[in-house]
């Protein structure tokens, strides 16, 4: 193998969180050819190969031409999601009231680091306090981290702390995510809306309303993805999104790995809103 191969084999068989998986995957890398490709085709094939054993989504290569990193916590990723959070508003892309009390929070396209969500996900439910139902609409919504999930959900949770999910990692201590009751919360009636793309610490969101019996999700089966990754720079332009742990919800004691968020009620996701204000107008009726 080439080194680069070589390295990238070795990350994986080292850290990769699920170790049964990780020799077979580090081992399917040794006949990859990937001579006279360029970085963005280089990362495209590896990207392939490596969830071709088990198809974690969350493993992947990504072309970097900015410049790879190493480490979400890295002054380029800072300096990144700073950026994205003014752009996005920390995810909280809309928010309004849709009549007959009926408060709307469309998230997307990621929810941004904790810190950099805080005044935005504070603004957002200021706005929605009125609410008397509430709409979450994460069919847009491709990720963000546990942090912010859990500080969502402090204000919809009720007065008292609540344990959410661990993270077990491969190598080191397992992490507790708990929420932090806010001062003013939603206790109203809630519907999370998904799609099929809805994806990572967005399915985290929706799974963790389910779980808990706090929300009816309506819309698409999520793409299934329950692993936090940290990133690795393999060159100056390529990058390993390397999974090193997994989520255990603190009610099911299992994830949306692989099988995604299930809906209690499945449709299209263009027609969820819509069936989601009909089922809550009917309910308040």
């Amino acid at each position: 193998m080439t080194d680069l191969l070589e390295e990238l084999a070795t990350l994986v068989r080292e850290r990769y969180v699920l170790e049964p998986d990780a020799a077979k995957i580090a081992a399917d890398l040794e006949d990859l050819d990937l001579a006279g490709l360029g970085p963005e085709v280089t990362a495209e094939v590896l990207t392939r190969r490596l969830q071709r054993t088990n198809h974690d989504r969350h493993l992947r290569v990504r072309h970097k031409p900015e410049g790879a990193a190493t480490g979400f916590d890295s002054a380029a990723y800072e300096a990144h999601y700073a950026a994205e959070a003014l752009v996005n508003a920390g995810g909280m892309r809309e928010v309004r009231l849709l009549g007959d009390g009926v408060g709307y929070l469309r998230i997307a396209p990621y929810l941004s680091p904790v810190h950099l969500a805080e005044p935005y996900v504070r603004a957002a439910f200021t706005l929605l306090a009125s609410a008397t139902s509430l709409v979450i609409d994460l069919r847009d919504g491709r990720g963000g981290t546990p942090e912010t999930v859990a500080l969502i959900c402090g204000y919809l949770l009720g007065g008292e702390a609540v344990h959410l999910q661990t993270l077990e990692q491969r190598d080191g201590p397992p992490r507790q995510f708990w929420t932090s009751p806010a001062a003013t919360r939603i206790d109203a009636p809630i519907r999370v809306l998904t799609s099929a793309t809805t994806f990572s610490g967005c399915e985290e969101l929706a799974y963790n309303l389910q779980a808990l019996g706090r929300a009816e999700v309506v819309g698409e089966v999520t793409g299934g993805g329950a692993h936090p990754v940290e990133a690795v720079a393999l060159t100056d332009v390529l990058e390993l999104h390397l999974p090193i742990a997994r989520s255990v919800n603190a009610v099911t004691g299992t994830n949306w790995e692989q099988v995604g968020v299930v809906p209690d009620r499945q449709c299209p996701a263009e027609e969820a809103l819509a069936g989601a204000v009909s089922a809550l107008d009917q309910k308040s009726a």
